[in-house]
């Protein structure tokens, strides 16, 4: 079995939801009390030794390559200064990451973004985290669990779960279960389906951003085609490895915040800044 090293992070929508702001500010890079929202994904990651970081990105979104610099004018002012443990956090992962960056043109989906991660995971297995979903546990992060979940049952994709109210379904990607390992919150997939209508949604159990996907993953999305909005839908892709019993659900521990709402990035804020920042993970 192949161990887990990297994660991918596609981040390259525009956040039109956040305008004014992000007209010249990345949603990512958006604060949560004193950090931007990206960094909490990357603490994530490194929590499960996914130390080789993709991003895929638009050519717009300058300050988030700037920010995992490891050159910045603000490292070299603040040399000698007490203010400098501010960066420490930053600065250690900057240090202990592997960072590479891959440009998305044109916004074509989630499903586009994974398969262009093509190049650098074609034969491995790997995360995705998308940021917008902010997740905290105090003693095992989110994607810390579902690796062990992976290494329990390898050759699978794993999703992440929670259940959601019946009138927010056609918010998420929806899944179809059976029972698999009801002891540990895992499930075998049956089927997924895009933002179903309320009547449509076979389960309230919404997919949340986090996966583990494996290779096997990338020739489907090849062959997926795009939906009426021109898109190619990672749902669509993972309900057709589900009919080859190879997507298990994992109702995660923990708690998520939908940051890609202001109300919900408020709620975040709000959250962590009764946190120290220092032990979030």
């Amino acid at each position: 079995m192949k161990r887990i090293n990297r994660c991918v992070f596609p981040i390259a929508g525009l956040g039109t939801r956040f305008l004014p702001v992000t007209k010249s500010v990345a949603k990512e890079m958006l604060p949560v009390f004193s950090k931007p929202l990206i960094h909490y994904g990357v603490e994530e990651a490194v929590s499960a030794e996914l130390e080789k970081i993709t991003f895929v990105i638009n050519e717009y979104k300058h300050s988030i390559r700037d920010y995992f610099s490891r050159d910045s004018y603000i490292n070299t002012k603040l040399i000698g200064s007490n203010k400098a443990t501010y960066l420490q956090g930053l600065n250690n992962l900057i240090k202990g990451c592997k960072f590479n960056y891959i440009n998305q043109t044109n916004p074509l989906g989630l499903g586009h973004a994974v398969l262009l991660a093509k190049e650098v995971s074609a034969k491995e297995p790997f995360g995705v985290i998308l940021p917008d979903d902010l997740c905290f546990n105090s003693d095992i992060s989110v994607i810390s669990q579902m690796v062990k979940v992976y290494e329990k049952y390898p050759n699978h994709a794993i999703v992440a779960i929670e259940e959601v109210e019946q009138a927010d379904v056609e918010k998420y990607g929806i899944v179809d279960i059976e029972e698999f390992n009801k002891e540990d919150d895992i499930f075998m997939v049956t089927g997924l389906i895009e933002k179903p209508s309320s009547s449509e949604a076979p389960s309230n159990l919404a997919v949340i951003g986090r996966y583990i996907l494996i290779p096997e993953i990338f020739e489907i999305l090849q062959n997926t085609s795009a939906d009426r909005n021109n898109e190619i839908q990672l749902t669509d892709a993972l309900n057709k490895l589900s009919k080859k019993q190879k997507v298990l659900a994992f109702k995660f521990k923990g708690k998520r915040f939908d940051c890609g709402s202001p109300l919900g990035l408020l709620a975040a804020a709000n959250f962590f800044s009764k946190k120290t920042t220092d032990t979030i993970y």
